[in-house]
């Protein structure tokens, strides 16, 4: 297990600073939580606290992008999710401007601060929206590629952060699908830091016999359909997980995909179903709505039957 995906982005911004001039990173006052701090310490005339101030802090960026800079924004993604909603849509996707909105907290990381500080319909929002790409990175090394590749756009990127250290996956040469585990009884598509606990349960299912293919699938959008639709044809059969409401999140996208090229297969999806999470630790909280890799596997089984 290498750095939190927060430290490692935070650590990259820094090292990209050096040989992208035109980056330059704004935070809302929590740059020792997001880890934006590594780069405002680098490169201190390029990095901006705006203050609890998310929707003008977007603003700004946008401005920013207009004369020539590559902007991060920094901030829980909650309140970049929703209260710089109207900014992010009317000045940065309605201009398809080039700035990365770098959500920190996805999911239910930021546990014990509870349902208020709980990112659970940023991926929705965000894939709503024209123009903007949509990237959930599962570990460290995908969070950092998710950075590059999101400098090297000419438009919006968003990037769902999590807060703490999960397992290092296989590495993929850029941000993109990564098969963990190769099967043919049932294709587990995982998007961000349930890629983890896919693998745990793909481990439980072949104590059964079962041989699960494990996908992560950090790109939402565009979504890479081509990966699952391989995956599937040999399989027939597919679970999604997300750390996310099952509404308009990462299940949506890809049944969405599936409907619209008439794929058909056994399906089944793991997410927050329609309600408000709570406080408590981080793995016992996801393993309560069904994110562990007992609960994967044990769905994964009944696809199976």
């Amino acid at each position: 297990m290498s750095d939190a995906m927060r430290d490692a982005f935070g650590k990259k911004l820094a090292e990209l600073g050096a040989t992208h001039p035109e980056l330059v990173v704004l935070d809302a006052d929590v740059s020792s939580s997001t880890k934006s701090a590594y780069f405002g310490k680098a490169f201190p005339d390029r990095f901006y606290n705006v203050g609890v101030a998310e929707a003008n802090m977007v603003d700004i960026a946008a401005g920013m992008a207009t004369a020539g800079y590559h902007p991060v924004v920094n901030a829980f993604a909650i309140f970049l999710a929703l209260k710089a909603t109207d900014q992010i849509r009317n000045t940065i996707c309605y201009n398809n401007l080039p700035v990365i909105i770098a959500g920190a907290y996805g999911g239910l990381s930021d546990s014990f601060d509870g349902a208020s500080h709980q990112a659970i319909t940023d991926i929705a929002i965000m894939r709503a929206l024209p123009n903007m790409q949509v990237l959930v990175p599962a570990d460290a090394k995908q969070a950092e590629q998710a950075l590059e590749y999101a400098l090297k756009q000419t438009g919006p990127v968003y990037i769902r952060l999590n807060r703490n250290a999960m397992p290092d996956l296989p590495v993929a040469e850029s941000i993109g699908t990564v098969c963990s585990a190769e099967g043919t009884d049932v294709t587990i598509a995982a998007n961000g830091i349930t890629a983890s606990f896919a693998n745990e349960a793909a481990a439980l299912l072949a104590k059964d016999g079962i041989k699960a293919e494990v996908l992560s699938v950090p790109v939402v959008k565009p979504l890479d359909v081509d990966t699952l639709k391989a995956s599937v044809a040999k399989t027939g059969k597919l679970l999604c997980v997300e750390e996310h409401v099952l509404a308009g999140g990462f299940a949506s996208s890809v049944s969405e995909a599936f409907m619209k090229q008439g794929i058909s297969c056994k399906f089944d999806a793991i997410g927050i179903e329609d309600k408000f999470t709570e406080t408590g630790a981080y793995v016992p909280l996801l393993a309560k709505y069904g994110i562990s890799a007992e609960n994967i596997a044990l769905r994964a089984k009944e696809l199976c039957k």
